[in-house]
């Protein structure tokens, strides 16, 4: 059985980490945009902010893989490397490092809360984990319900946002919003492309993610549809903060080739450049919306 860190590395799914890392840039850029002055508190707390952000989606990638991986869902897919399903790892090994991540986690959070001294958002932290472990794990998983982009979209894009924004700065104004949902949506469309990809094995396994359930010419105007409402939220926070902030519409121009593949029809293996391209631009938002801000 291969353990290397390679095969860890390629479990985590870096592909999906600029998930992760993009809510907690456009929430620094709102919180600047109500502060319009950091210091090293405040880059402290972004950085551990990122922290929380990159082990809860870890977490949730090994998550699942374990719970895929037992349930026999991965034993015939394209796409990034699972651990269970290939039997590079046991389910026991890959349980234990999704739990491992949410520790990380948790005790980053833990010290954000302390430092801002807003305690009430331990229970969203805890929510946070329960939600990302439920996605596949439990009896009546919610990925498999259609219901993964909904809450991709909630958690990897508004509370992600709009909580870095509130222990920066103490308020959560309609622009936190904003931006959480347009790097929300691109967070959903990574995972539309993904389940794209896997329609025909998930609805074998009894999978019924949101694609499957709407198919695939719907599930490929649906993605253009996230991209389309990431970029109107842009020029809303762009409207309500400084106009300096349509910088991160550059960001969408790395949608082109992903929208070229999505809508031309590509299949399988070939959607994988979207997952990673789509994330790219998400990056690209928030680093946007961030050097705007700053720069006003």
């Amino acid at each position: 059985m291969n353990s290397s860190l390679a095969v860890w590395v390629a479990g985590a799914r870096p592909r999906t980490l600029p998930a992760a890392i993009a809510p907690i840039l456009a929430g620094a850029a709102s919180a600047l945009a109500v502060a319009g002055a950091t210091g090293g508190r405040f880059w402290l707390i972004t950085a551990l902010c990122a922290v929380v952000a990159l082990a809860l989606q870890v977490g949730v990638n090994y998550a699942n893989d374990y719970s895929d991986g037992v349930r026999g869902t991965d034993d015939d897919r394209v796409g990034p490397l699972r651990l269970v399903g290939s039997g590079l790892a046991s389910a026991q090994a890959v349980r234990t490092a999704a739990f491992a991540a949410f520790g990380v986690g948790a005790v980053a959070g833990l010290v954000v809360v302390a430092l801002s001294g807003q305690w009430w958002l331990l229970l969203v932290g805890a929510v946070s984990i329960v939600a990302a472990w439920f996605y596949t794990g439990g009896t009546t998983p919610y990925g498999y319900l259609g219901l993964g982009e909904v809450m991709v979209f909630v958690f990897f894009g508004l509370v992600a946002t709009v909580g870095t924004t509130y222990v920066l700065a103490g308020v959560a104004p309609l622009h936190a919003w904003l931006a959480g949902a347009a790097v929300g949506a691109l967070a959903s469309g990574i995972l539309v492309a993904n389940n794209l990809r896997d329609i025909a094995t998930d609805r074998v396994a009894g999978k019924l993610t949101l694609p499957a359930r709407l198919g695939d010419p719907r599930s490929r105007i649906f993605y253009a549809g996230l991209c389309a409402f990431a970029g109107v939220c842009v020029v809303g926070f762009a409207a309500l903060t400084t106009w300096w902030a349509l910088l991160a519409l550059l960001g969408l121009l790395l949608l082109v080739a992903p929208l070229r593949l999505v809508l031309g029809g590509a299949m399988g293996p070939r959607l994988i450049p979207v997952i990673q391209g789509t994330g790219m631009a998400e990056i690209g938002i928030g680093l946007g919306l961030l050097v705007g801000t700053f720069l006003a």
